[in-house]
């Protein structure tokens, strides 16, 4: 198989569930207008909503075509070296995440007390949801490494670091598909903004198309198995 093909394997489930999200999100705005309602900066809220489903979608499309050329052609590690290739990968790819949680944030700015429901249980939904986070994180930094988390097992052909079994990943393989993009609801959930939760939906329910149309299939090829 060419290196295009290979790059390219999976990526039209992707396109297609991408779609299917999309289409979704239009249907229930479309029976329900009024969640765009409000504006911050002087913005209205109709664009920030689409700039916050832009960012994951230029985020994991960065991901996938950095992975998947640097897994199967070295494309950029053949230039600058390793380390100077996954280092300004990482860069990009913090940068892109950090945007995601910034976009929603001004999202639920812009449509706060949207969300019609007692503050005090999205607040403690809010409380619950917090500790998983921090878990998680401390987990990544603690047991499984920043490093990995961002994808060097792409970069650097002699990585083969055994699954990690400790702090979260304890309890699940893909504990930060399951509770990383969960701080993503936090400003929803704080500001009362229906229109923040959805965004952070798609963010949830994204990255799991990223995980079964490129990392699983990554891993495959990396280390002959997948959780």
């Amino acid at each position: 198989m060419t290196v295009i093909k290979k790059v390219f394997e999976y990526q039209l489930w992707h396109l297609l569930a991408l779609i299917l999200l999309i289409l979704s999100m239009s249907a229930y705005l479309y029976n329900d207008s009024n969640i765009l309602n409000g504006s911050f900066l002087h913005i209205p809220t109709s664009r920030w909503f689409y700039l916050a489903i832009l960012i994951p979608i230029i985020h994991q499309v960065y991901v996938w075509l950095v992975w998947r050329f640097e897994l199967y052609a070295s494309v950029f590690s053949k230039r600058v070296g390793v380390k100077s290739a996954f280092t300004l990968y990482a860069m990009g790819f913090s940068f892109l995440f950090v945007s995601r949680l910034i976009s929603i944030i001004f999202l639920a700015l812009s449509s706060q007390d949207s969300l019609h429901i007692n503050p005090i249980f999205a607040y403690l939904l809010a409380a619950l949801i917090t500790p998983l986070v921090i878990f998680l994180f401390y987990s990544v930094k603690m047991y499984f490494t920043v490093e990995r988390a961002y994808g060097i097992d792409h970069f650097d052909k002699h990585y083969n670091t055994p699954y990690v079994k400790k702090g979260i990943f304890k309890y699940t393989d893909n504990g930060m598909y399951v509770f990383g993009l969960m701080i993503l609801y936090l400003p929803g959930l704080l500001l009362l903004s229906k229109a923040a939760l959805i965004v952070a939906l798609f963010n949830h329910l994204y990255i799991w198309v990223h995980y079964y149309c490129t990392e699983r299939p990554d891993m495959q090829e990396i280390y002959g198995k997948a959780p």
